[in-house]
């Protein structure tokens, strides 16, 4: 006996209905041609992840009701195509004052026109970006499909992480096991994903296919890599990464014998190359979903700006880019000149607008308020404002959107202007360190993955001391430490919940690490006000982070 089967590993749009339902139908009729007998579709694939309160329209519920049996109905002259929808089913329940929520996160089969089985998620995740206890409840009984003699057991995501459920498969008789996914990439997940999958695969002795989705959805990231392993958990087949593909495979069954699977494998990735494509796809959907008609950002010279231009240009082409310069009476020459050579080098529009004129206004306007006083971090973010206003000008004139270049370093120590450099409508770098910003304008350098040219950002912006250039000779160590400990001592406070003195036993100076954690605390208000941003980390300031602003604690 053997199963072939289809992964849609495709990019759905979150209430989409019609759209999502169109793509799963022809995903079904083009592996149907191409001999599947299975397709598998990613967790709640017809409505998209996740949907958040959408859930708990009930017209939003009905609709994906009716937008599955038009996928059943669509199929049904294909009485040898099993198809297995990602969907929510179900609705609130009141009872008395309370609603009591019955909704499931369901996997459906269709066969025929019809549909003859579903299985509603058990293990529902509650932790990091997750929220789905407000949204469903669990199910309690395992589902296994019988296809040409083959019998395969459905999993939905979190299930799979845990041994009851892929057990309670194996013992109602699966020979295989078939996990739909709606997995949220992070740096190093997918070594995680494999690694978990293996061990239920060899815990089961049954080959495992995990198939998964791809795309962008706010601060989501979803990568793809769909595989499939054999019954000891060894990787036989991969789908590329952060690419809409149709992945196809088959499983062999011999009696007596392992399971054998037949399946193409991708090429192994390096960390940078999964970010970058992390970064940039993040950009064309947030951007294309939201049906901007492209992007604008300010072009300092610094190497945030010129990284974040190098992914907007990846991701939405140099004509759907627009980079402004904005000097200062602190700007450097070198900062005009790196600028209009990286504008240069990606093909993008280029203006400089300058802000002195402004500048000089509002000082004006401010000086018998301010008589007496020295000058401090007031002038200086009266600077980033105003640059702020003139982005904000014309994305509403022209409809492009503003892209913020802040890093997760900034943004954890409120090294940023609230209403200056944080206003925009998509944070592409919020949730990268500034020594890993380095790293990926290198490794952008030496790489051209989108054929949009090679070494576009000059090697003077990343060698140059980092600078916000809001005062005379300027430079960010002026007011953090450097940010190789910086960010060491962030990504342990941060990421991964250290105390203090855990930190200061890793090698940090206690005064260092009391000052950082400071900054972390008092700057809680600015992160609530931030665009949203993709989450490329574990812990993001996000959906991960949910701190009280009004907070006395001092840990």
């Amino acid at each position: 006996m053997s199963l072939t089967f289809c992964i849609a590993q495709l990019n759905f749009v979150v209430g989409d209905l019609a759209g999502n339902a169109q793509k799963i139908i022809a995903s079904a009729r083009q592996a149907h041609a191409q001999g599947a007998h299975l397709l598998l579709t990613p967790e709640l694939s017809l409505c998209g992840y996740a949907a958040e309160d959408l859930f708990l329209r009930p017209a939003f519920m009905a609709g994906c009701e009716s937008a599955l049996d038009d996928i059943a109905r669509e199929l049904a002259d294909l009485p040898d195509m099993t198809v297995v929808v990602g969907h929510p089913s179900g609705q609130d329940v009141r009872t008395r004052s309370v609603a009591v929520h019955q909704r499931g996160n369901r996997a459906t089969v269709l066969r025929g026109g019809r549909r003859v089985l579903s299985y509603a998620k058990r293990e529902l995740p509650n932790y990091q970006v997750f929220d789905e206890r407000r949204y469903f409840s669990p199910g309690d009984t395992p589902a296994v499909l019988e296809i040409g003699g083959v019998r395969v057991g459905l999993l939905i995501c979190e299930d799979a992480w845990f041994e009851g459920p892929a057990q309670a498969a194996l013992q109602a008789g699966a020979q295989v096991l078939a996990v739909i996914n709606a997995s949220p990439f992070h740096v190093g997940k997918g070594v995680e994903r494999v690694a978990s999958m293996g061990l239920r695969a060899r815990q089961t002795g049954l080959p495992l296919i995990y198939a998964h989705m791809v795309g962008g959805q706010d601060e989501l990231v979803f990568d793809g890599a769909s595989f499939v392993l054999d019954g000891k958990g060894q990787l036989r087949g991969q789908a590329e990464s952060f690419r809409e593909q149709l992945f196809f495979g088959r499983i062999d069954l011999p009696d007596g014998q392992p399971a054998v699977v037949h399946a193409e494998l991708a090429p192994a990735r390096s960390d940078e190359a999964d970010l970058w494509d992390a970064l940039v796809l993040s950009v064309r959907d947030y951007v294309t979903k939201n049906r901007f008609p492209g992007v604008l950002l300010g072009l300092s010279g610094g190497i945030d700006s010129a990284l974040v231009m190098a992914i907007a240009v990846d991701a939405l082409g140099a004509e759907r880019v627009r980079a402004v310069m904005m000097p200062s009476p602190y700007t450097a020459d070198i900062s005009w000149l790196d600028a209009r050579d990286m504008a240069a080098r990606m093909g993008v529009r280029y203006d400089e607008i300058s802000i002195v004129p402004q500048f000089e206004a509002f000082r004006a306007a401010l000086a018998h308020e301010f008589e007496g006083l020295p000058e401090d971090t007031t002038e200086e973010n009266i600077q980033a404002r105003i640059r702020g206003v003139l982005l904000m000008a014309l994305s509403n004139k022209f409809g492009s959107m503003v892209l913020t270049t802040g890093n997760k370093s900034e943004l954890a120590t409120g090294y940023c202007t609230l209403y200056g450099d944080m206003a925009g409508g998509f944070a592409v770098i919020k949730d990268v360190f500034k020594t890993r910003v380095f790293d990926l304008a290198r490794w952008r350098n030496a790489n051209d993955p989108y054929g949009t040219g090679s070494s576009p950002i000059p090697e003077r912006i990343i060698t140059r001391p980092p600078s916000a250039e809001l005062r005379a000779d300027q430079t960010d160590q002026d007011s953090l430490p450097p940010y190789e400990q910086l960010d060491d001592m962030l990504a342990r406070f941060v990421e991964e919940d250290q105390t203090i003195d855990q930190i200061v036993a890793a090698g940090h100076e206690r005064a260092e690490v009391e000052r950082v954690a400071r900054l972390v605390r008092i700057n809680e208000y600015k992160r609530r006000q931030s665009a949203v941003g993709p989450r490329v980390t574990h812990r993001n300031f996000g959906k991960d982070w949910r701190y009280p602003i009004t907070n006395q604690y001092r840990e």
